[in-house]
C-alpha cells in the first residue's frame, strides 16, 4: 500500500507544483474544475445516484455553480472580494457542522442519509474549495501560497500515517475510520506546526510582515480542517457502503479520496488568508 502511494503520490506533487508554477491561473481554475466535476461525479455515486442522467444533472449544477462563481466574483481579479468572504465564511460555518455529524456518527447520518442531502453536502465540499482555490492564485505570490496549502495539507496527512503506524493505539473516529487514531492525529500537528516554521523561515520579503504565532496559527487550523474533510468524506463513503469513491488513482482510490482533506482545508485557509491580508 505504501508503495503504491508513493508511485502515485510523488508524480502527482512534481506535476501538480509545475503545473501551479508555470500554468496561467485562467488554465488552472479550468484544470481545478475539472477534478471539482471529477469529484463531483464520485459523489454523486456515493449519494445514491445509479442512473448516469442523474448524476450528469448533479455535474451541470456543479458546472453551472463554477461558472457563476468566475463570472459574478471576479475571482482571479479580485484580491478583497467579500463576496468570497461571505462564501468562505459559510462554508467553514457549515465544516462545524459537519464536525458535529462526524462526532454524532452513526445516529447522526438520520439528518443527511438522504439522497437529497447528501447532494447538497457534496455541493458545500466541493464548490467552496474551488473558490478558495482561485481565490488564492489571485492574490501576490498566489501560486505560492496555494502550494503552502497544499503542503499543509500533505504533511499532516503524511506525519498522521507514520505516528499513526508507529504509535497508534487510540482510536479517533472509530465509527467513522478506525484506521485513524489521536497519535496519528498529534503527529500529523506536530508535523504541520514544523512545516509553519519552516514557512516563517524563508519567508519572502513580501511578508516578512507576518509573525511565527500567525503562520502557526493558519497552518495548524488548516491542518485541523483537512483532518475533518478526510473524515467527513470516510463518513459518507462507509454510510453509502464503498471503501473507496473511485479507482482512477492507484493506491489512492478515485479523486474524491485525495480532494476530501482538501475540500476541507481550503475554505479555512483562504479565509484566514483574507483575516491576516497575508
Amino acid at each position: 500500500m505504501l508503495k503504491a502511494r508513493l508511485m502515485t503520490g510523488v508524480p502527482l506533487a512534481v506535476i501538480f507544483i509545475s503545473i501551479v508554477l508555470f500554468v496561467s491561473p485562467l488554465v488552472l481554475s479550468a484544470l481545478f474544475a475539472v477534478f471539482v466535476l471529477l469529484g463531483a461525479w464520485e459523489w454523486s455515486r456515493l449519494s445514491g445516484l445509479t442512473s448516469a442522467l442523474s448524476r450528469a444533472v448533479y455535474l451541470c449544477v456543479i458546472a453551472g455553480s463554477l461558472l457563476v462563481a468566475t463570472s459574478y466574483g471576479d475571482l482571479l481579479g479580485a484580491v478583497k472580494q467579500y463576496e468570497v468572504r461571505a462564501i468562505l465564511g459559510a462554508s467553514c460555518f457549515a465544516w462545524a457542522i459537519g464536525l458535529l455529524w462526524v462526532k454524532g456518527y452513526p445516529s447522526s447520518a438520520i439528518l443527511w442519509r438522504s439522497s437529497f442531502a447528501r447532494l447538497i453536502m457534496g455541493y458545500w465540499v466541493l464548490v467552496p474549495a474551488w473558490i478558495a482555490a482561485i481565490f488564492l492564485l489571485s492574490v501576490p505570490l498566489g501560486p505560492y501560497i496555494l502550494i503552502a496549502m497544499v503542503a499543509t495539507v500533505v504533511v499532516a496527512d503524511v506525519g498522521a500515517y507514520f505516528f499513526g503506524r508507529a504509535l497508534g493505539r487510540h482510536k479517533l473516529a472509530p465509527n467513522v475510520s478506525p484506521s485513524k487514531t489521536w497519535e496519528g492525529f498529534w503527529g500529523g500537528f506536530v508535523a504541520s506546526g514544523l512545516l509553519a516554521a519552516l514557512i516563517w523561515w524563508v519567508l519572502p520579503v513580501e511578508l516578512s510582515h507576518l509573525s511565527l504565532q500567525v503562520i502557526l496559527g493558519l497552518i495548524l487550523s488548516t491542518a485541523l480542517a483537512s483532518v475533518l474533510g478526510d473524515l467527513m468524506v470516510s463518513m459518507v463513503k462507509r454510510e453509502s457502503g464503498h471503501k473507496d469513491s473511485g479507482v482512477l488513482l492507484p493506491g489512492h482510490g478515485g479523486v474524491l479520496d485525495r480532494l476530501d482533506s482538501i475540500c476541507g482545508a481550503a475554505p479555512v485557509f483562504a479565509l484566514g488568508y483574507m483575516l491576516v491580508h497575508w
